[in-house]
Formats: structure tokens, sequence, C-alpha cells
């Protein structure tokens, strides 16, 4: 598999390293390209958590294109060190912070910024997705009011999700990669002012 690169921003065309093993499931540049130009210009100046991230790639690809922040999260001591090399190939290391641990743990815990952006990819067939996306339901203030989670999955995992403050917004589907949108549902106070 060829490794992954960066597709725009100020370290376009730079190639990245893989984590060693079958254990990851690197976004290809195809969606990623995709994603990006779908996010557009609200990425510039945009915090960004990248969970099970991986080579890293998509948190790699938001700093490159102007995100202010991002948080990178693996539980996997390879990835971390991946992680690492990708950010010092890329010159990417201001506004980036890597944490060695469960997504799950960092989930649940007390949210201690809103994130605009929080990318959701985790190992396949394993039902990770959804619980990723209940334990953040149980704690939504890791999103931002107007930010939006992007989980990508393959599209014989999806099912819809019955979530009390996200509602899915858009859904994309590329060859055998899905990409789901879910933004924070209006608050009751104001779906009343509205009327």
């Amino acid at each position: 598999m060829t490794p992954p690169r960066i597709i725009g921003g100020k370290s376009g065309g730079i190639r990245l390293r893989s984590v060693p093993g079958s254990g990851t499931r690197p976004i290809t540049d195809r969606v990623k390209e995709a994603l990006f130009n779908i996010l557009g210009p609200e990425i510039e100046g945009s915090t960004f958590l990248d969970l099970f991230a991986g080579t890293g790639s998509v948190g790699l690809e938001a700093l490159s294109r102007g995100a202010s922040y991002v948080c990178f999260i693996d539980a996997s001591r390879q990835a971390i060190s991946t992680i690492k090399e990708n950010l010092r190939l890329t010159h990417l290391e201001q506004g980036a912070e890597i944490l060695h641990m469960d997504a799950f743990v960092f989930l649940r815990r007390p949210p201690t910024r809103a994130f605009d952006f929080i990318f959701v990819a985790p190992p396949q067939y394993k039902g990770l997705w959804e619980k990723a996306l209940a334990v953040l339901d149980a704690n939504p203030t890791w999103l931002s009011p107007t930010g939006t989670i992007i989980v990508q999955i393959d599209p014989n995992e999806y099912k819809p999700l019955l979530l009390q403050h996200f509602a899915e917004e858009d859904r994309r589907r590329y060859g055998s990669t899905q990409l789901i949108f879910y933004r924070c549902k209006p608050s009751q106070e104001a779906i009343a002012t509205s009327k």
C-alpha cells in the first residue's frame, strides 16, 4: 500500500510514514482530499481531535491546512511513535499534542475543551464507532456547539444511531469507505426562540 501523504496546505506533497503491521487502516488520499474539500475554509484556525489516530494522517492534514490545535490519540505505542515521526517530517509540531491512551478513557473524562472537529476512525467491524458516538453523546461538550463529528467506517458497518445530542447531517460513500457527519441538535431554547 502506498504511504499516505499530505495533500494540501503548507506541508502538501510530503509522504508520511505508515504504522508497521496491519493493525491500522489509513485513510486513502482520495477520501482525505474529499473530506477536506467538504470541510473547506472552516479548518483554518480550528481545533481538531484525531481519535484512533494511527499514522496521524487526518490530523496532520488539518494542521497543514491551518488548524490551530490538533490532539492525536492512540492506544498503540507504534502508532504514537509514527505520529511523532510524521510531525517531524512535516514540520507541523506546533499546535500538536499526542496522547498515548485509550480513546474511550479520554472521552469519559470531563471535557477540558470543546473541539470544532472530532474525527472517529476506529478499527473496523468491532462496533467501536457506535461505542465512540455513545460515549460522546454522554459527554457532549467535547464538541463545540457549531462543531462536527466525522466518522470513517466501511459502508457495511453503517446503521442509523439514535443519539440525544447529535444528529446525522450527511453521509458520503467513496468505494469501500463511508464518511458520516454529525452535528449538535439544536437546543430546546433555540427551537423555542426561532418559533
